[in-house]
């Protein structure tokens, strides 16, 4: 049976993925490297801030190292930081849907955002306290479409269960069920062996299915534990 559920953060709770796109495409223009809107929707979006840096640099023919992406995310960041303070767009039922979820199971958020930026979001949303765990881009081993964060996700959230009741069954990588907006999420939750529903808020229905997702929705509110029981009974689960 479900037991858990995992929130990816960009494109689904905040609607900040043109944000990130324009920042990218800002930072990268000071280096002198364009980055095309097509480019990152079909190329880089998905990849944390690190992965999309590299990825982007190494397909123009620059070199790297990490204390030279270390400084681009550091100038993102900051540039981060002063448009939310002007204020940030909340795709609609984005509190409420965590809530629910939270009322019913144990949530986490896997993303490649950065904690600040993750932090800030939940707290203006007031649901910071509903998150069981946060894995971010400074935590994950590897970034999406590694399997990777999810699978830290699913660590953190034993640890989680383990610390706060009576000890029960083990939650295990067909017990989560993973909400993600981009392709390269549902590779990555499909990959640690969970189930992947598709939020068609950034990508189509298809695009989502053709990359594994099990089910797709077109925005939050459809997301409640009625819902989930109905789509992944138990013997669907197998």
């Amino acid at each position: 049976m479900i037991s858990a559920v995992i929130f990816d953060f960009n494109g689904v709770l905040v609607d900040d993925e043109s944000v990130h796109f324009d920042l990218f495409r800002e930072v990268l223009e000071q280096e002198g490297v364009t980055l095309t809107d097509r480019d990152y929707h079909e190329r880089y979006l998905g990849y944390d801030d690190a992965g999309c840096f590299e990825h982007v640099l190494h397909d123009a023919g620059r070199t790297t190292d990490p204390a030279y992406i270390a400084g681009l995310i550091a100038r993102k960041g900051a540039r981060y930081a002063e448009v939310a303070e002007q204020g940030l767009r909340f795709f609609p039922h984005a509190a409420e849907t965590l809530k629910a979820m939270a009322d019913a199971f144990p949530v986490a958020i896997c993303s490649g955002a950065l904690r600040s930026e993750i932090v800030y979001v939940l707290n203006r949303l007031g649901v910071r306290d509903r998150v069981s765990a946060i894995i971010a881009a400074e935590d994950a081993h590897k970034c999406k479409p590694d399997p990777a964060g999810y699978l830290q996700s699913l660590d953190a959230l034993r640890e989680h269960l383990a610390a706060s009741g009576p000890k029960g069954p083990v939650l295990e990588a067909r017990n989560c069920l993973v909400l993600e907006d981009s392709l390269a999420g549902i590779v990555s939750a499909k990959g640690a062996g969970m189930w992947a529903v598709g939020i068609t808020q950034t990508y189509q229905a298809h695009q989502l299915r053709q990359s594994g997702a099990d089910a797709v929705i077109d925005g939050l509110a459809t997301l409640t534990p009625a819902w989930i029981k109905e789509t992944f009974p138990d013997d669907h689960l197998g």
